[in-house]
């Protein structure tokens, strides 16, 4: 098992990846961050993500679907954000991974798996 700051560390091994963030959704703070940039503040980024992980929930709970979400994506001209949301957490809290990839240097599908990865040995 990992704890936050190494599995963010192997997160950033992730090919393109710009930054990362371990965000708690019911509060919009992040646990952890690292990368980023002057024009890449992960910690904004984070807190702004956590409106469209909520709005996801709260539809499927309007819609009474019983499916969980595992990740979502969002493609920009030149990025790729990633959110999955972690299925284990210690306390119930409601986590999610934020990884945000440069478009023209990531292989999606291998940062899917990888960070799946990363959330299995990841100890909240």
């Amino acid at each position: 098992m990992a704890n936050i700051e190494t599995s963010l560390k192997e997160a950033m091994t992730i090919e393109g990846a710009i930054g990362v963030a371990l965000v708690d959704y019911t509060s919009g703070l992040t646990l952890g961050v690292l990368g980023g940039g002057p024009n890449m503040d992960m910690t904004i980024a984070a807190a702004g993500n956590t409106d469209v992980v909520r709005a996801k929930v709260r539809t499927l709970e309007m819609l009474g679907l019983s499916d969980s979400i595992e990740d979502m994506l969002i493609t920009l001209d030149s990025q790729y954000h990633l959110i999955r949301l972690l299925e284990k957490s210690r306390g119930g809290d409601a986590l999610f991974l934020y990884l945000a990839l440069s478009k023209s240097r990531a292989n999606l599908g291998l940062a899917r798996h990888q960070l799946r990865k990363i959330e299995a040995d990841l100890d909240v």
